[in-house]
């Protein structure tokens, strides 16, 4: 992605959160909600919130448990992305919850190639001309690499143990990504979403 002043843009479909999660508080499976009130820690109450995370297998070279600043405060992904990992693992569709989206978006193409530093602006009818004026700013982080995680939960989920490993193989370039709050604010359905590349050096 360039630094030109091309903004994709899209909307917001669903909400979820960990929060009353009817697969309890230690697991990472959402549910649906009508809006998502988020602060500068993320979504209050989510298993993800917070201004600090501990490091873990993603950073082996990093003592485990060690205080990091948390990247990891929500995790968005696309509905055309789900819908083509729900056709290669012979599904005809795929809960976003029970891979743990918090967000899931439809009209942004290629949702989980947007690099790092790039910026969801959520809400408003600017469509990226102009100042912003929505109500919440998203910041990507990184992409959200498939584990065997997830894969458990759709094997259990749909009755198909190959799906733990298939997961992971299917769902590559497809996962989503994982942001941290720049602006917090109130996020609902219908919110449109515009994104806002990354300034590049020339």
């Amino acid at each position: 992605m360039s630094g030109e002043r091309m903004h994709r843009t899209g909307a917001i479909v669903s909400v979820h959160s960990t929060v009353s999660s009817p697969a309890g508080a230690d697991s990472f499976v959402t549910a649906p909600h009508q809006e998502l009130s988020l602060d500068i820690a993320g979504i209050a109450g989510d298993r993800h919130a917070g201004a600090t995370r501990a490091a873990g297998p993603r950073e082996p070279w990093l003592p485990r448990g060690m205080s990091l600043r948390n990247d990891r405060q929500l995790s968005v992904l696309s509905r055309e992305e789900l819908a083509r990992i729900a056709t290669g693992l012979g599904l005809a569709a795929l809960d976003p919850g029970l891979i743990g989206a918090n967000l899931v978006t439809e009209g942004i193409a290629d949702l989980s190639r947007l690099p790092p530093g790039a910026h969801l602006a959520i809400g408003g009818n600017w469509g990226g001309q102009g100042r912003f004026d929505g109500h919440t700013l998203l910041r990507v982080e990184a992409y959200n690499r498939p584990c065997r995680g997830p894969g458990r939960k759709l094997a259990a989920a749909y009755g198909n143990p190959d799906l733990e490993f298939a997961f992971v193989t299917v769902a590559r370039s497809l996962r989503g990504l994982v942001l941290s709050v720049a602006h917090p604010g109130v996020i609902r359905p219908g919110d449109a979403v515009v994104v806002i590349p990354p300034l590049l050096a020339p």
